[in-house]
């Protein structure tokens, strides 16, 4: 039996707790029902709590919950992807590493195969747009630098990862047969024939 989620307080290390195990529930129900089925109350039997709890966490309701999620899982993949850029020893090994490490994230997503899968108009929604100029605004911050020590400096760091986030949602979007973004092999080949040229032209 799941335990039961203390209701949130003042303080701020328990109340960051309290949100993240309310993401985690939500993070399972959308594995399991999709969004537009999941309710507030399937996220707090999930997490063990009262929906009291999750709207004193959340006031905005079910669509402040999923804003929050989105803002997690974009913010976790954004720590997977710098973690692998840093362990890169070169430009081309640190744009391998980050489309890759993001394609087997997502293929390894739950919550976002069974969207793309069921409810695909969830995700495209936030793809096009202003919705995909800001993700890319977050993209290029939140990964940039991790490339800056490869190009020397922070406006081309930002330009590649924004170049590399367009990569991952174009054929995320509409897969290639040619391309496999999960894989070193392909991925590799894609970089050395449309994205390193671009960045030796423009450095």
């Amino acid at each position: 039996m799941a335990t039961r989620t203390p209701d949130i307080g003042s303080d701020d290390s328990a109340s960051a707790d309290a949100d993240t195990r309310l993401i985690d529930a939500a993070l399972v129900c959308i594995a399991r029902w999709g969004v537009t089925k999941t309710t507030l109350d399937d996220v707090a039997r999930q997490a063990g709590c009262s929906r009291a709890t999750v709207y004193r966490a959340f006031p905005g309701g079910k669509d402040a919950l999923f804003l929050a999620v989105a803002a997690s899982e974009i913010e976790r993949l954004a720590r997977a992807v710098g973690r692998a850029v840093y362990d890169a020893a070169d430009l081309e090994h640190a744009v391998v590493a980050a489309i890759t490490t993001t394609a087997r994230a997502l293929d390894d997503h739950d919550a976002f195969r069974y969207l793309m899968a069921h409810e695909p108009g969830v995700i495209l929604s936030h793809l096009a747009f202003a919705e995909l100029d800001a993700l890319l605004v977050v993209a290029a911050a939140r990964t940039g630098p991790s490339f800056a020590r490869f190009l020397g400096s922070n406006v081309e760091a930002q330009r590649l990862a924004e170049w590399a986030t367009r990569i991952v949602i174009s054929h995320t979007c509409s897969p290639s047969s040619g391309v496999h973004l999960a894989d070193d092999a392909s991925v590799r080949r894609l970089v050395r024939a449309f994205v390193l040229p671009g960045l030796l032209v423009a450095t």
